[in-house]
């Protein structure tokens, strides 16, 4: 079996894609992050599986699993040749790339073969797989760094398709650290540019990174923080596992120096693998520590290892790792066309930047007082990446921060055409024009105009000038050529329109969002000076040789544009085409693990079934329930599958657990169903009496409502006496009948009858409260009205009354039907 680096990458996002509203995939050499978004949640980080804040990018692909993160680590150890990791440095690479070489030279475990239709570079690995179901996934943003070039970035989208993610965006990590950065610090944006330098070391590559920010005005939505990139400058192989692998390298020295075996440890791999563990803590420790002991134990043929390491043996160790640390800033320096000087602050981001010796050289690099540590230089990537993740959906609204990408590679379009000199002699000559220049802005969209062509031709895309890329970094960066397009059609559509004004062959690009080049179309842009409505007659070639300048220019004429497309046919590279195998792949390893999955659910929940109940067999409350017959048949069965568990369960498929636990259950179901009817009778019972207490005072107490005021009809309170007389025989009727019966047998009182009862009860109780809410008050005799009008009226005008008659309250009377409502209302 085949498995090529996106495919193990898709997999890996695979592991990840759940159900998230949306998401941010920050993909790094050694580590990978995520971080989410959706309703009710704000921006935050997810935790794995075993609660950590980040997830080892590897992958371990074994006979009967696939594990991921942590899990595959563990199995790295013990077996290495089925763990893949690092996988980012080969993506979208070729067989003869230098980079493919180096990780083969790193991890010599595994066999890297050339795929013969793609190019590029597969694990050999032998398994059989079966079929696969999906797992629901969600949008997501994912990063990549700043110098992947076409290919490595369609490489990813091809992984992200593979596992079944949307892309909304693919990302630079630097950018998404400084709109991490910004949106934090929105209040200190101006009109004033700032310019700040981020120096990212990560366990792979170092990338430095000088952005600008400032606010700007735009017509769409006013003024708003924006971020540009001004200039990055990188070092591929500069990171934090160089350092771990020199490290392991002196560990296996020092181990061969104290002759404990016979065998080199350098050639036994699962040693190589410890070594390799032990050197990534120990430069951890080394960051704080000026020495420390580095020990493991049964390195080879069960021989402890132990070493004592200092910082200045590591330091000696990396000397040229550390004088490189420099090249990056000096590199994204000159892309800015910037000094150190117009520099405000140098930012550290990435594990690496802890190393001190790393810190003390760049400090000296670029000459400030202090480098900034005021960023998460773990998770800043994955949280700007997750904020753009929630711009770019449409369910989250998020304040406005522009952001203004660049393009590290310029890419030019090359043709050739034929010329003729003075002397008649014809020539081909070359052009080239500039598509995308290096550090030009993007999204963006360009047109070329081909404009001497009146035929079918063909057109290259092509890198630009990449001189300011080192020997090693060209060998690496692979081929120069994107594609090579031809265009047919051209010399039908110049015939068709034979009459009208060319304009040039247009060929529309688009950088996307993304930074992946596209081809939109390519058209034959014309100026007919004639309209369907206006068509000439035909003229004879006499007519036509009589016909004057002057007649031409005095008849109207109309200009239309017409644009016709023209046929585009690409000659890409195989590796950027999704691979039906991979996705077939993919597929089947998943299935196995839902399948595993399912079994060890099924096997947990019968061995948790089987122990749970063999404990309540010695309880109280099962006891009283049961029979000394039903007991000895339940536990003789418990007894029996929990024997049958330790001899042939745990080789058991799903299908014998899952029949084995449902016999046990349908066993014990009785038994579970009458303890379950005890626990529950006493609050049921209570609060049927309580329901119908209430239900009885308030019955007696609407009918002490005088008739005038009285709201309800006759028929509706005798329905409700009813209801409550009926519950009342059948509870004491019920309870009666079930004192008549022992605990083991089927009870009759049944708490799903005593919740009917009460919640019958209830609504009648409610219809009756309803109307009296809503019922507007029975009119007054006017006698009366008038009498108490002039009552009013005459204390009013007497000046006879004393003060304490005037300030007599009287109080409602104690029959008032809302009062009475009103009360049982908010009582009930």
């Amino acid at each position: 079996m085949q498995y090529n680096e996106s495919y193990l990458l898709g997999d890996l996002l695979l592991c990840v894609s759940k159900s998230i509203a949306v998401m941010s995939v920050d993909l790094g050499s050694e580590w990978m992050k995520i971080a989410l978004v959706k309703p009710g949640v704000p921006m935050e980080i997810v935790l794995n599986k075993e609660s950590r804040r980040k997830t080892p990018v590897a992958v371990c692909l074994k006979e009967n699993e696939r594990l991921f993160g942590d899990s595959a680590l563990g199995v790295a150890v013990k077996n290495p040749k089925v763990v893949y990791r690092f996988l980012q440095s080969i993506l979208g690479k070729t067989a003869d790339n230098p980079q493919v070489a180096q990780y083969q030279k790193h991890f010599p475990e595994h066999q890297l073969q050339r795929d013969e239709k793609r190019g590029t570079v597969f694990f050999k690995f032998s398994d059989t797989l079966q079929r696969n179901f999906w797992q629901p996934i969600k949008d997501a943003v994912i990063t990549v760094p700043a110098y992947f070039n076409q290919a490595e970035r369609r490489a990813v989208l091809q992984a992200a398709h593979i596992a079944g993610l949307k892309v909304l965006q693919l990302i630079n990590d630097n950018t998404a650290v400084a709109l991490n950065y910004g949106v934090f610090r929105r209040k200190d944006i101006n009109s004033t540019a700032q310019n700040i330098l981020f120096y990212d070391m990560g366990s792979g590559s170092t990338t430095a990174t000088i952005v600008t920010y400032q606010t700007v005005k735009t017509k769409e939505s006013g003024t708003h923080p924006q971020l540009q990139i001004r200039g990055v400058g990188f070092d591929r192989t500069l990171g934090g596992f160089e350092m771990e692998l020199r490290l392991r390298d002196h560990l296996a020295k020092l181990f061969n120096e104290q002759k404990k075996s016979k065998k080199d440890v350098r050639e036994n791999l699962r040693a190589m693998a410890k070594l390799l563990k032990e050197a990534q803590r120990l430069k951890t420790v080394l960051s704080a520590n000026a020495e420390h002991m580095a020990q493991i134990e049964g390195l080879m043929d069960d021989i402890d290892f132990k070493a004592k390491v200092t910082r200045s043996e590591f330091e000696a160790l990396c000397e040229d790792l550390f004088d490189r640390v420099p090249g990056p800033v000096k590199e994204a320096l000159a892309a800015a066309e910037m000094s150190m000087d117009e520099i405000e602050q140098v930012i550290l981001v990435g594990g690496s930047t802890r190393v001190p010796k790393v810190q003390d050289v760049l400090l000296k690099a670029v000459g400030k007082e202090e480098l900034s540590k005021n960023i998460n230089a773990d998770e800043a990537a994955t949280m700007g990446a997750v904020y753009q993740a929630a711009a770019l959906s449409k369910a989250f609204k998020v304040k406005p921060f522009l952001v203004r990408d660049a393009a590290v590679f310029p890419i030019q379009v090359e043709f050739s055409r034929e010329t003729e000199e003075e002397d008649g002699i014809k020539t081909m000559k070359h052009n080239k024009r500039i598509l995308f220049q290096r550090m030009a802005p993007y999204p963006q969209r360009k047109v070329i105009t081909f404009n001497r062509y009146m035929d079918d031709f063909v057109f290259y895309i092509n890198y630009g000038d990449l001189s300011f890329l080192n020997e090693q970094d060209l060998k690496v960066f692979g081929s120069q050529n994107l594609t090579m397009v031809k265009l047919s059609g051209v010399g039908s559509s110049f015939k068709k329109h034979s009459d009208a004004e060319s304009k040039g062959i247009k060929a529309h690009f688009n950088m996307d969002e993304s930074g992946v080049l596209i081809l939109d179309r390519v058209s034959n842009l014309v100026l007919d000076f004639k309209t369907d409505a206006e068509k000439p007659e035909e003229k004879s070639d006499a007519e036509k040789a009589e016909e004057t300048e002057a007649d031409k220019k005095s008849k109207p004429q109309k200009k239309s544009k017409i644009s016709e497309d023209i046929t585009v046919e690409l000659e890409v590279n195989d590796v950027l085409d999704p691979s039906t195998e991979d996705m077939e792949v993919l597929q089947d390893l998943t299935d196995r693990d839902l399948e595993k999955q399912e079994r060890e659910k099924t096997l947990n929940s019968l061995e948790a079934f089987i122990f749970e109940t063999q404990d309540k067999m010695y309880q109280d409350e099962y006891l009283a329930v049961v029979t000394e017959e039903e007991k000895e048949q339940i536990t003789g069965k418990l007894s029996e599958a929990s024997n049958w568990m330790d001899e042939e369960g745990y080789t058991a498929g799903t299908k014998e657990l899952k029949e084995k636990l449902s016999e046990l259950k349908k066993l014990c179901k009785a038994m579970f169903f009458r303890v379950e009817e005890r626990k529950k009778w006493p609050d049921r019972l209570a609060a049927l009496d309580s329901m119908l207490n209430h239900s009885s005072i308030f019955l007696k107490s609407v009918r002490l409502i005088p008739e005038g005021d009285q709201i309800f009809t006759e028929v509706e309170l005798k329905t409700l006496e009813r209801v409550i007389n009926e519950t009342m025989t059948w509870k004491n009727e019920t309870i009666a009948e079930q004192e008549k019966l022992f605990p083991t047998e089927k009870p009759v009182l049944l708490s799903k009858d005593i919740e009917a009862k009460r919640s019958f009860l209830d609504r009648e109780v409610n219809y009756l409260l309803n109307k009296a809410k809503f019922a507007k008050p029975k009119p007054k005799d006017k006698a009366k009205d008038k009498n108490t009008t002039s009552t009013e009226n005459s204390k009013a005008n007497s000046t006879a009354n004393s003060t304490e008659d005037a300030e007599k309250v009287i109080p409602p009377k104690s029959d008032d039907g809302e009062t009475v409502i009103f009360f049982f209302f908010f009582l009930l």
